[in-house]
């Protein structure tokens, strides 16, 4: 008698990580931990006119990564009009806030209105609502463009913002419903806190103690496109430029810049999320995010970052 014996193989489709980590053209990208996923909100890197929504993408673990379409749109912000940018996003008791800038403004054009909005949900994938209807920062103040807006909290819960582009950054606080600025103690409700060589896109974390403040330098079209950063044991600095940590690697990408980072919670592990652009591209709007490992010297600064095309996977979070 002939035995047959047959063997049933299932196919398995392994996800691995990459660089990009998802499609299409995508810049600025603000990365936080929200409950058990990985979220990336970026801004739709496109011409001014085209850029009147935002996406957000969440992951378990950095590689495989679910889209989430029109989050918001200008539909929803009726005095935007173009030039959609640089979320920036955080939660406070049980609710979502997300913020932007839009239409470009701070050339001095009368009655021109832009700046920075503000949006809530009870999601992290929305629909986010604006909050205001107007913006939070319409006027150009210090020289500071109001553009490139990110939200830091402080170990003791007080809520700040940094922003600003044209080489100007300005530091504010909020009132406890993020509908307001508060002004500090000294009466100023925006102080300049630009170190040298910033540009735009700031970012501020807490790692032992130490506050981290980081931005970009450089064009942002441009092959020169960077990230610096400085060390303080303040919110208000000083701020003294240390290093540049991410830029071009020629055999990698150019215009690698306006960053964010990601920490794993419980762990001291830490990633940046930031775009850049294909080799050869010359193409201003064709960006595209990634992730890389960012690790620290015995002493607390910062190594310098290694772009990779293999990307990195996140521990799953609990």
């Amino acid at each position: 008698m002939l035995r047959l014996t047959f063997f049933a193989f299932a196919l398995v489709s392994i996800a691995l990580a990459r660089n990009p980590v998802f499609d299409g053209w995508y810049a600025d990208p603000e990365g936080i931990v929200y409950g058990n996923r990985y979220w990336i909100f970026p801004t739709y890197s496109a011409r001014y006119e085209e850029q009147i929504f935002f996406d957000a993408f969440s992951s378990p673990d950095l590689v495989t990564w679910t889209k989430h379409p029109r989050i918001i749109d200008n539909n929803e912000v009726t005095w935007a009009n173009k030039a959609m940018w640089a979320p920036s996003v955080f939660e406070n008791n049980g609710k979502y806030y997300f913020l932007f800038g839009a239409n470009d403004v701070g050339w001095g054009g009368e009655g021109e209105v832009g700046g920075i909005g503000i949006a809530e949900a009870d999601r992290p994938e929305g629909p986010y609502r604006d909050m205001l209807g107007r913006p939070l920062i319409n006027e150009n103040v210090n020289g500071a463009q109001p553009i490139d807006q990110f939200v830091f909290k402080d170990a003791d819960g007080q809520f700040y913002m940094f922003y600003g582009g044209w080489n100007h950054c300005n530091l504010v606080k909020f009132n406890q419903n993020f509908t307001a600025l508060v002004p500090f103690p000294d009466g100023q409700t925006y102080k300049e806190v630009t170190p040298d060589g910033y540009v735009e896109g700031p970012f501020m974390f807490i790692r032992n103690g130490i506050y981290y403040f980081m931005w970009s330098e450089g064009g942002w079209t441009g092959p020169d496109y960077r990230v610096a950063y400085a060390m303080s044991d303040s919110v208000l600095g000083p701020f003294t430029r240390i290093d540049t940590i991410l830029e071009q690697d020629p055999n990698m990408a150019t215009g690698a810049g306006h960053h964010s980072v990601i920490k794993v919670p419980n762990e001291d592990k830490y990633f940046i999320v930031y775009h850049r652009r294909p080799i050869g591209d010359n193409d201003g709007n064709h960006r595209v995010t990634c992730v890389d490992e960012m690790n620290f010297n015995a002493d607390g600064t910062i190594q310098k970052v290694r772009m990779t095309n293999e990307g990195v996977t996140g521990p799953l979070l609990p």
